[in-house]
């Protein structure tokens, strides 16, 4: 559907839709009751959308399809476990994070400036609060530890301190990339809120988004520095950046002063635990059930694994195979494989949506990595990322084509496109 005819279709005010969007990217930080926020604001978002209508890309069709063969693949899975309350609804969850991510992808093609905005404040706000929770609970204030804790880490409003300190680190990588690019934002308010998200991430105690907060921040800082055009602006980044680190490292040793943090940090930061490591722990389960899934067609069924080994696979990849059977471990492979064409690609087009992309693409590639250790397929913002990746890539490619129709119908050569004509720069709003 072209812009124009979605515009005609509007139902709604730009600021409806704004909003709508950013309680969708702030309920997503608070999902420790069911129904959660999230998904209430992501049924109003989606009525308010559909009404006007929404543009669906190349690249969501292609996101659709293998979501769609990865479900079908867990819902022939399902079949002999039908009676399974759990499993039923976990294929279901399954179904509804597919949507979701589909969702994402075609609502920012149209005002998309805007649409990214709500979305990136919406979950800047929702770490706020979820990471403000984290905080508050593991140092007990009034009484709060019952209640954002878990195994003596910070949880805040998830049910899981892993997925809070990684839910947190999209939200962190757009504030560390305002601060050392905006100059209309103030620094001193993102500063604020980078330090409330930092808080969040170590307060968790999680090794994996402990690196994956480290890993996404300095691959954003690495592409913007290597994409951004201007000496000024590279001098900036790189004077901000070690600026940044040292203030960084002062907190970590404030926080490592204080004993009982101390305490638990030495026992996280070693590489592996010991229900990582022997043949029961988790490195060695996967080479064990690795060749009976390969006499599995079906895989062992959705949260069956955990029958045959005690525990959940705690690998994405793994899971893919055991819950959704061979057809979902493939189509879930394909799609991975293709998200990497499509998030390098997304990062390297030109344009105003670059810096979101390096942002997003910098966060979902890492957890793509954090999949080999821990379960992220029903990982709300994994499909957050998910859907704005491949939205963004999109988004670039149409902006590639009219680019080159322009520069055609200045050339007097003939265009695809008849509307090319009129257009002189990228205007995608």
């Amino acid at each position: 559907m072209s812009s124009a005819a979605s515009v005609a279709r509007r139902r709604f005010s730009p600021r409806v839709e704004w909003w709508a969007l950013w309680l969708m990217g702030c309920g997503g930080g608070v999902v420790f009751v069911e129904p959660s926020p999230y998904e209430l604001a992501f049924a109003l978002a989606f009525l308010v959308f559909i009404v006007g209508g929404l543009r669906m890309g190349a690249g969501a069709v292609v996101l659709i399809t293998l979501l769609m063969i990865f479900n079908t693949g867990g819902l022939f899975s399902l079949i002999p476990f039908l009676h399974d309350g759990d499993a039923v609804m976990f294929i279901a969850i399954s179904y509804y994070l597919a949507i979701t991510a589909v969702f994402i992808a075609a609502v920012i093609q149209n005002d998309s400036d805007a649409r990214l905005h709500a979305l990136k404040w919406g979950c800047v706000c929702g770490a706020v609060i979820a990471s403000s929770a984290g905080v508050l609970g593991y140092f007990n204030v009034a009484g709060l530890g019952s209640v954002f804790t878990l195994f003596g880490r910070a949880s805040g409003t998830f049910k899981d301190p892993n997925v809070l300190g990684t839910f947190v680190i999209l939200p962190l990588v757009l504030l560390t990339q305002d601060i050392l690019t905006s100059r209309r934002l103030r620094p001193g308010v993102l500063a604020a809120f980078a330090i409330i998200l930092f808080g969040g991430v170590f307060l968790s105690f999680s090794r994996g988004a402990w690196g994956h907060a480290v890993f996404s921040i300095a691959l954003t800082v690495g592409l913007t520095f290597l994409l951004t055009a201007g000496a000024r602006l590279r001098r900036r980044i790189v004077m901000l950046s070690i600026a940044g680190v040292g203030v960084l490292a002062t907190g970590l040793l404030a926080l490592l002063s204080i004993e009982e943090v101390g305490a638990m940090f030495q026992d996280r930061a070693s590489l592996t635990q010991a229900y990582d490591i022997g043949e029961t722990g988790r490195f060695g389960r996967y080479s064990r059930a690795l060749p009976e899934l390969l006499d599995r067609p079906a895989g062992y069924g959705p949260l069956q694994f955990r029958h045959f080994w005690l525990e959940d696979p705690h690998n994405v990849y793994l899971n893919a195979f055991s819950s959704y059977g061979w057809l979902g471990g493939v189509a879930y492979l394909t799609l991975i494989v293709a998200t990497l064409v499509v998030g390098w690609r997304s990062v390297a087009m030109a344009g105003p949506t670059q810096p979101f992309a390096i942002a997003v693409w910098s966060t979902l590639f890492v957890q793509i990595l954090q999949g080999f250790t821990i379960d992220t397929d029903h990982w709300r913002h994994f499909y957050l990322l998910l859907g704005l990746t491949w939205g963004l890539f999109d988004i670039g490619r149409r902006r590639e084509a009219i680019h080159r129709d322009a520069a055609r119908w200045k050339a007097g050569e003939p265009v695809r496109n008849p509307g090319s004509r009129a257009i002189v720069t990228a205007d995608l709003r």
